[in-house]
């Protein structure tokens, strides 16, 4: 039950819960419900919405990949592609594709192509403030989907200029990322195109490193600090 400072439970009335709290007691009861996997989906992500919290979306996960999944995919990535959009904190959603769905490589490429691949020809072509919140979002936390699906993406995106910031963030976290992954020369390209301000930070360093030919700072761990050198 929601009380004015969080959560409280029938069976310790007198005891403040977190969220956190919350949503690991209950979260996985969703989909014990007598509700159809559709509607299981739609009712996680209320609770999602409720809570806010990041292990909803880990049940939401646990069910689409366990014995009673697939979820309905259509449900799924609405639900995700809805929460991207709205204008509210959108972190646990972030922080779920990034952790969950974007460094698993048998999920990745679906993933990424459910919350914005599919679609971002009709994010630059009729954009929206929902669509660029999404298309940003997703860009910024892109680190570790492979290359070769997401270059595709992130040159129609680079005809966009509003989406030019949330791409160098892609670039950056695609060689920071512990699983990012990137082509140092096609990158490069990409980041000599972007309209950004000169004093961008890190820019002038991730253009060092990517015109030196390194794929990842986890691989190179000495080039990003020769950069930082260099650039000082």
């Amino acid at each position: 039950m929601a009380v004015r400072d969080g959560w409280v439970s029938d069976e310790k009335p007198g005891e403040l819960l977190t969220a956190e709290q919350v949503a690991l007691s209950l979260a996985g009861d969703v989909f014990a419900e007598d509700l159809d996997a559709a509607d299981q989906v739609r009712l996680a992500f209320g609770l999602l919405d409720l809570l806010d919290d990041y292990w909803v979306t880990c049940e939401i996960r646990f069910a689409d990949q366990g014995a009673e999944g697939p979820l309905p995919a259509d449900v799924l990535w609405d639900g995700y592609r809805r929460r991207l959009e709205a204008d509210r904190d959108a972190e646990a959603v972030t922080y779920s594709l990034w952790v969950d769905w974007f460094e698993n490589q048998t999920t990745s490429a679906m993933a990424f192509a459910e919350v914005l691949g599919n679609d971002i020809g009709r994010v630059v072509a009729k954009p929206s403030e929902a669509r660029l919140r999404r298309a940003r979002r997703v860009l910024e936390c892109s680190g570790p989907v492979r290359w070769t699906v997401k270059e595709p993406t992130y040159r129609t995106a680079m005809r966009l200029p509003a989406l030019h910031p949330a791409l160098f963030c892609g670039l950056l976290a695609s060689f920071h990322d512990v699983y990012g992954d990137l082509e140092p020369a096609a990158a490069l390209t990409l980041l000599d195109r972007l309209d950004l301000p000169a004093n961008t930070r890190h820019l002038a360093k991730l253009r060092r490193v990517l015109a030196a030919g390194h794929k990842n700072h986890y691989r190179s761990p000495a080039a990003w600090d020769d950069a930082v050198r260099s650039c000082s």
